[in-house]
């Protein structure tokens, strides 16, 4: 018990005191809410200058502001990720996943238990681009592994299952979905970094899922006046094809 209290302190000062710093200016006790979609250059050669995929200063509304950035840090605080990157909600998560990583003759596989508008997802746009899926019974890993087939290139995972909040053998889908070389992504809207950490399900450093996806909308917010979701990740490689796909986008449905 003093080592979980030692844990949680330790997470509670790093989510506060994390690595992201603004500019002079912005550091504040409770960070204020920076709306701009313009950013003002000193010159021509400063804003080709400016690199957009990283913190190292703002170029656009839509790539960040310190008030992203701050809310990004922190998110991946919480879950043990390096990376993040902020939609308008937690079914433009599965969105901007699906889209970074699949490719017409591609295969996904998703829990039958898996949040309702996912599956219509998957059903509709994704089907239209070529991409097929599948369903699984996320109680046995054995379904789950007899359904990857050479064309499964993401298997979506559940823990718990949406509104019917069946827990699956997480780890063992882990190792399978790691054993065939597909990635993970995790639906985390219901742990919120909290139950869990979804890239260390073991506690050691060895296994974890790829991607630890939120609707943000419900436990970080309070669960009624924001509309938002998050796509965590610790490969940069798995983050950059999420975040050009974010960009391309640019989340005009949000």
């Amino acid at each position: 018990m003093a080592a979980m209290k030692d844990h949680d302190s330790d997470l509670a000062t790093r989510i506060v005191h994390h690595g992201y710093l603004p500019p002079a200016g912005f550091e504040a006790p409770q960070p204020g809410v920076y709306k701009a979609s313009t950013v003002i250059f000193p010159s021509v050669a400063a804003m080709r200058s400016r690199e957009w995929k990283d913190k190292s200063g703002y170029t656009y509304g839509l790539h960040g502001t310190p008030t992203t950035f701050i809310l990004e840090e922190r998110l991946c605080t919480l879950e043990g990720g390096l990376q993040c990157v902020l939609v308008p909600s937690g079914l433009a998560a599965i969105a901007n996943v699906g889209l970074a990583l699949l490719k017409p003759g591609d295969e996904v596989l998703i829990p039958d238990n898996a949040y309702g508008p996912g599956k219509d997802f998957a059903n509709g746009e994704l089907a239209r681009f070529g991409i097929t899926h599948a369903f699984y019974d996320p109680l046995d890993p054995a379904d789950l592994a007899a359904r990857i087939t050479p064309a499964t290139r993401l298997v979506w995972l559940e823990a718990p299952g949406s509104v019917s909040m069946e827990f699956p053998d997480l780890c063992e889908q882990v190792r399978i979905c790691r054993a065939r070389g597909v990635t993970t992504a995790l639906d985390n809207t219901w742990g919120a970094g909290l139950a869990f950490a979804p890239f260390d399900l073991t506690g050691d450093g060895n296994l974890g899922v790829d991607i630890s996806a939120h609707a943000l909308t419900k436990y970080p917010s309070g669960g009624g006046d924001v509309l938002m979701g998050s796509v965590i990740t610790r490969d940069l490689g798995l983050h950059m094809k999420i975040k050009l796909t974010h960009m391309r986008l640019a989340w005009a449905w949000g």
